[in-house]
């Protein structure tokens, strides 16, 4: 495994996109179950409190910097955190090397209709993918089996959920040795940017690491989420954890 930053007690993989990659498809060979954590300052705030997040980030196979303020906490640190890999990207990424290399997928989450149109987008845009299976994310604790035993059925080495965090990381660390699929990540909104219903921030500002504010304009409803983010730069500096 790459070099860990510990940022907040999270234990954060310093790895670039192309090492993710590479990681990722090492685990569909392997073929045992692998779950990925996309962190971002949110998810590792919440972890300060939420034991059970914080538990199943610390099983979890692989931690990526998916937020800029993870990246710019882990070279505060003094760690040499290359780049911030975009969860978003990664599951594009990985959804191309799939319909190269014959990987099956499951797409699990979003809204009625969202991960229709979503599975749709993906097999338009990489031609020969394999999306072996869809379930929206409106499901009860009594639906568990079936859209577990759904997913085993369907055999896919690559599986992408879009429950929202923290509800996707524990369903997934919760059925991960039932599931028995290589490679499981939580995408959170992924669906909605697939699908078209929610549009991302303009190149120039992901590259600029400004992706939160055009979330933030974009989503005004966002506002007190995105107070994690000053918490998160003062518990950093300070030093202070809970």
């Amino acid at each position: 495994m790459e070099k860990q930053v510990d940022v907040l007690n999270v234990q954060v993989d310093a790895v670039t996109m192309e090492e993710a990659l590479s990681i990722l498809e090492q685990f569909i060979r392997d073929g045992r179950p692998h779950l990925i954590a996309t962190a971002n300052a949110e998810m590792i705030m919440m972890a300060q409190k939420d034991r059970e997040l914080a538990s199943v980030l610390t099983q979890a196979s692989l931690v990526i910097p998916d937020g800029a303020g993870v990246v710019w906490a882990a070279r505060y640190l003094g760690v040499d955190m290359p780049e911030r890999v975009a969860g978003f990207d990664l599951s594009q990424r990985l959804l191309s090397a799939a319909a190269g290399k014959g990987y099956k997928v499951y797409l699990f989450g979003g809204a009625p209709g969202i991960v229709d149109r979503a599975k749709a987008m993906a097999e338009k845009q990489y031609p020969g993918l394999q999306i072996v299976g869809r379930r929206n994310g409106f499901f009860t604790p009594e639906e568990d089996e079936l859209i577990i035993n759904h997913i085993k059925a369907s055999q896919p080495e690559i599986l992408l959920v879009g429950l929202g965090v923290p509800k996707q990381e524990k369903w997934l660390a919760k059925n991960l040795a039932r599931l028995g699929v290589p490679v499981v990540i939580g995408v959170g909104g992924t669906f909605d940017v697939m699908a078209g219903a929610v549009k991302r921030a303009p190149l120039w500002m992901q590259q600029a690491n400004m992706e939160w504010l055009y979330r933030l304009l974009s989503q005004p409803q966002r506002a007190i989420r995105m107070l994690a983010l000053p918490r998160f730069v003062w518990r950093v500096v300070t030093g202070k954890k809970y």
